[in-house]
């Protein structure tokens, strides 16, 4: 754990009481987490709720002004569906964390070595190791000003041979991580839930990337989840506890981010997720 200054912590707890009244507006409009049930992530993996100041004291990674831009790199051969809700996922970054996303050119198929793959040993389906894309493919390419650098892959994953697969994995240390939309369903017959999916995806894993923990206190985006129906119900945005975490991370402000996320919602014609932050805007204007 990182060494925290203790006149830092003074400025983050003054700060902190004012943010606190911001963040309690939104309370309201998020539900409680869900009561456990047999075989959901909480049933199974019992983990401690993060507190903001665990969070601070924590020292997560942070954009700085010289390293602040998220970088997606697109490796294996998409389909045009599922390249498109990579990009879609790009613009929503963007949106979600309030800082620049840039793509970096795409890594083929063709280029990944053989000891990098396996077939499961149960189904036989062909897997990407998700250690090599972290350890030996990503690091290179990372920009000096990439605060991270993520790779979307249509290849399944696996992290360890004793493993059936995983959706998505990183590394905190070198700010790089992998996510697969490999088992998101058909990008052209079912497309919302696929675009949805994806977003979720994104918007989970990257929060990890930032330091933050399962959320186990209320439905949020990073809620953990053993299955696609449990991520299915679970929602697209964060809570307030987790909101306030990441604003003090990034230090975007809060009204700004909910209308870039408005206007993506309207452009890729997600209205549930829309209307939800027309709400939110709302509950902070009263």
């Amino acid at each position: 754990m990182a060494v925290v200054p203790r006149l830092f912590l003074v400025c983050v707890s003054l700060l902190g009481c004012v943010c606190t009244k911001l963040f309690a507006k939104l309370a309201p409009l998020h539900r409680p987490l869900p009561l456990k049930t047999p075989g959901d992530w909480v049933s199974e993996h019992p983990e401690p709720a993060q507190s903001f100041w665990q969070y601070v004291q924590a020292g997560p990674v942070r954009p700085s002004a010289t390293r602040r831009v998220i970088y997606v790199l697109p490796l294996g051969d998409f389909s045009v569906e599922q390249r498109a809700a990579v990009e879609s996922a790009q613009l929503f970054l963007a949106a979600f964390y309030q800082l620049p996303v840039k793509a970096l050119p795409a890594v083929a198929a063709s280029e990944i070595p053989g000891e990098a793959r396996r077939k499961n040993p149960a189904t036989g389906q062909p897997q990407l190791h998700t250690s090599w894309v972290l350890d030996t493919l990503l690091p290179p390419r990372r920009p000096t000003d990439a605060v991270a650098l993520i790779a979307f892959t249509p290849e399944d994953l696996y992290p360890d041979p004793a493993w059936n697969f995983v959706f998505g994995q990183a590394s905190l240390t070198e700010r790089v991580g992998v996510w697969s939309v490999n088992r998101f369903g058909d990008p052209a017959k079912e497309k919302p839930l696929f675009v949805t999916r994806t977003l979720k995806v994104a918007g989970h894993e990257m929060g990890h990337m930032f330091g933050l923990r399962h959320c186990t206190a209320h439905s949020c985006v990073m809620n953990g989840s053993n299955s696609l129906p449990e991520s299915d119900s679970q929602p697209l945005e964060l809570c307030p506890v987790c909101l306030r975490k990441l604003q003090w991370n990034v230090g975007f402000d809060v009204s700004a981010r909910f209308r870039g996320l408005r206007d993506f919602h309207k452009v890729s014609g997600l209205e549930g997720e829309r209307g939800f932050i027309e709400q939110s805007l709302k509950a902070l204007e009263n």
